[in-house]
């Protein structure tokens, strides 16, 4: 990738933790990244904080790209698709961001043959944790892959899922901040019920839940063997555990992430 020149067309908050990941990764210059926005503003924060190539033309962007990320709203993808469609070719890595578009969607919206990864990146991503599906049409090259999978490995982690998967993505990774971000609100709740300064009790619960989630993922040990591990005979964690369970969290959990999944096909057919 140390050769080829990285376009954007959008330059909002999902392009720049892309660039930003990219940038720090080592996995290209800022000379080799080029924005395009039609918002001034956006272009000049992205020049200020990483000293990148920036444009008003979509069409500019298309054309110097090896690689170009369609950061932009769905609403607008179909206006820039149709103003860079005779700036790229096959040998354009296309990579999608826009939520809710399908890999057809976006083949129709060009009219052509294109090469796509479309992709599900997550809010963490704007503090580099992101977690990300990817897929991808026939025309891109285990290369082509590879290359993006690097691009979104740079801020977090990312997975290879076949496109009928997406919709379960949005449950366990698009929409699931919000779930985490309810209980570690809740557990500072009760902290500060039981006397902790608020600020305090929003750390203890975050950094909680961020060693938490550390643990699973660097020891490859089973979730509930971990909580088996917290939980002494007869002491204050299997206490707690039992009135979750009474209150039926795992339940919930289950109920609310395959609601999202049924919200996010439901969509999709409209």
């Amino acid at each position: 990738m140390k050769k080829k020149t990285i376009g954007f067309i959008g330059g909002g908050n999902m392009a720049t933790a892309i660039i930003g990941g990219i940038l720090n990764a080592g996995l290209a210059a800022k000379e080799q990244i080029i924005a395009a926005d039609k918002m001034e503003q956006a272009l000049a924060a992205l020049q200020n904080r990483f000293g990148i190539h920036t444009t008003q033309s979509n069409q500019e962007a298309a054309q110097a790209a090896d690689i170009l990320f369609l950061a932009v709203k769905p609403h607008i993808l179909p206006d820039a698709a149709a103003e860079i469609r005779d700036s790229i070719g096959l040998d354009t890595l296309l990579v999608s961001i826009a939520a809710g578009t399908s890999i057809s969607a976006i083949e129709s919206l060009f009219g052509k043959e294109i090469t796509l990864v479309r992709a599900m990146p997550n809010t963490p991503a704007l503090v580099g944790e992101g977690m990300s599906a990817l897929c991808a049409n026939p025309n891109v090259s285990e290369e082509a892959l590879a290359e993006a999978c690097s691009i979104f490995n740079s801020f977090g982690c990312c997975e290879v899922v076949s496109e009928t998967m997406i919709d379960t993505v949005v449950g366990v990774s698009g929409s699931s901040p919000a779930y985490v971000y309810l209980f570690i609100e809740a557990m500072a709740d009760a902290a500060v019920a039981d006397g902790m300064p608020r600020a305090q009790a929003y750390k203890f619960a975050a950094q909680s839940v961020l060693g938490s989630a550390k643990m699973v993922l660097e020891t490859g040990t089973h979730p509930g063997a971990l909580k088996d591990a917290v939980c002494s005979p007869g002491g204050t964690t299997i206490e707690a555990v039992a009135i979750l369970e009474e209150e039926g969290l795992r339940h919930a959990v289950i109920r609310a992430q395959r609601a999202c999944v049924q919200k996010s096909k439901d969509m999709g057919k409209q």
